[in-house]
């Protein structure tokens, strides 16, 4: 094609974004700034049935928090508007229209009961050739005798008319060529007079062709469509856009697609932003979808993440820019093969962005963590030097707490585990006597502090380990957090030694 590269992103409104379409829509944005080209945002909601409000909204702020810019759509603006596809109908309308009259579409009345008889009475029916003879179409009853029947209100669809026994050929640019035989398609619905509005199929290809779009990357899922859809635009006489269709995003285990009961079973989100469940007669909230924002995930980890899910860059490289990623994309380097989505690779790309992201992202969520457990946050330059210490430990800013809170409350409660393997019968004598030396100590200083310690063990005779884990265990309730004198240094002498007498008495 002539002229400069322009891909879409059209999804539906009538949910939360899946974090499948997220992907779709990032390989779609690294292959138009590669080329660059132009984003386009569609909004294809042509099925009210299913129409959800506030979905609209949804996405486009979940694409706003990941850093991906539509060049022109809803909201956007643009030369090829309206984006909406309910805003488009008398468009839709005339190119029925021009199927209709050169012959490639014709008119159906059948109602339900007289479809699903049939189904009943042919094995694996379907609306073809070898069937629309029997049915009640413009076909079988003539044209007059049709028109007669829409003047008198009678409901109707249009039908696309597929002539049986042609090898239709889908050049993929991932998949490479895909031939389908036209005998295996049915002649799908085009427009519905109840609503006057088209199904997807029609409104896909109309929209793709008068907003000039070069490239239609899209899902898996979408593959068997394109034959169709290649023939409705021989049927226009129109020039086919290239197609790629993306390998499916997996569950982390077997084969299946990717799901929400999936997210539920492995314990993490599948939706960008978390999403407000609302009954439908009431519009009452009865639930919340988790969303990778308020569970603490960066935009960038998760589209670094995303952008290695079926695709690879061709070198050993997992942390990229999103620069990088562009420079670097390449649809012929996308699998053909299903992704496994791996939530621990995701959260290993989300403890590296944190180590990188602005601490003050971190203080203030920790701040909020322990106003949120009664415990005093003490000051910010506090919390930013606990921070500093401990984020090298987490994966996500809600882990906060859970790894820091000795720092800001001692322990009433001590982990067995730990005590079983540290608090021998010996543990309170070493403690004692620790103490007892610490506290003649003038310089409370750990690089200072830290060697006279070691020197007292080692004239003592006692075993490193046992005296300081069980040192540990009395500060932190466990043995676990950073190097022990990090934490006297932060905690202090009176704090630390009136924690390990306290400990030394309950635990005897």
């Amino acid at each position: 094609m002539s002229h400069p590269v322009v891909v879409r992103f059209a999804p539906s409104p009538t949910g939360p974004l899946h974090i499948g379409g997220v992907r779709t829509c990032l390989y779609n944005y690294l292959f138009a700034r590669q080329h660059g080209g132009k984003l386009l945002f569609r909004i294809e909601d042509t099925d009210s049935q299913r129409f959800v409000p506030g979905a609209e909204e949804y996405i486009l702020e979940s694409f706003k928090w990941l850093g991906i810019q539509f060049d022109e759509g809803v909201s956007f603006g643009g030369d090829h508007g309206p984006y909406r596809q309910s805003e488009r109908r008398d468009i839709y309308k005339k190119y029925v229209q021009v199927l209709l009259d050169a012959g490639k579409a014709y008119y159906a009345f059948d109602n339900k009961a007289e479809l699903e008889a049939a189904r009943q009475a042919t094995p694996n029916f379907q609306y073809d050739a070898s069937t629309r003879g029997q049915m009640r179409n413009s076909l079988s009853l003539g044209l007059d005798k049709a028109k007669e029947l829409i003047a008198a209100g009678e409901p109707y669809v249009v039908r696309f008319l597929i002539e049986p026994g042609e090898d239709v050929i889908v050049n993929d640019l991932i998949r490479g060529e895909v031939k389908i035989n036209s005998t295996i398609l049915d002649d799908k619905v085009l427009y519905k007079s109840a609503d006057e509005l088209p199904t997807y199929h029609l409104a896909n290809i109309v929209d793709d062709h008068l907003m000039e779009v070069t490239h239609v990357i899209r899902g898996e899922e979408w593959l068997p469509s394109s034959p169709l859809h290649v023939l409705l635009y021989r049927a226009f006489g129109w020039e086919a856009p290239q197609f790629a269709h993306l390998p499916l995003l997996l569950a982390p285990e077997g084969n299946g697609k990717l799901s929400k009961r999936d997210g539920d079973k492995y314990g993490f989100p599948v939706f960008p932003l978390e999403w407000t469940i609302r009954d439908k007669e009431t519009g009452e909230a009865t639930g919340t979808y988790s969303g990778y924002r308020e569970e603490g995930y960066l935009p960038e980890a998760v589209i670094n993440f995303l952008a290695l899910l079926g695709w690879n860059p061709g070198n050993d490289q997992d942390i990229m820019t999103m620069d990088e990623m562009i420079k670097l994309f390449d649809l012929s380097h996308c699998s053909k093969n299903g992704a496994h989505f791996d939530i621990k690779r995701l959260l290993w790309f989300n403890h590296h962005y944190l180590q990188e992201c602005d601490e003050k992202i971190l203080c203030e969520a920790l701040k909020q963590q322990v106003v949120a457990h009664g415990a005093d946050p003490k000051s910010d330059a506090y919390v930013e030097t606990v921070v500093k210490l401990m984020k090298e430990r987490i994966n996500l800013p809600k882990e906060l707490w859970e790894q820091c809170n000795f720092f800001f409350a001692a322990p009433t409660e001590y982990a067995e585990k730990s005590m079983k393997k540290w608090w021998k019968a010996e543990a309170p004598q070493y403690v004692s006597e620790l103490c007892d030396f610490m506290e003649a100590q003038d310089d409370w200083n750990g690089e200072t502090l830290e060697p006279k310690v070691m020197e007292w063990i080692a004239g003592k005779g006692y075993k490193t380990g046992a005296v300081m884990n069980a040192f540990r265990c009395t500060l932190v309730g466990e043995a676990r957090g950073p190097q022990i004198f990090a934490i006297t240094d932060l905690l202090g002498k009176e704090e630390s030694l009136r924690r390990a007498r306290v400990a030394v008495e309950r635990l005897g």
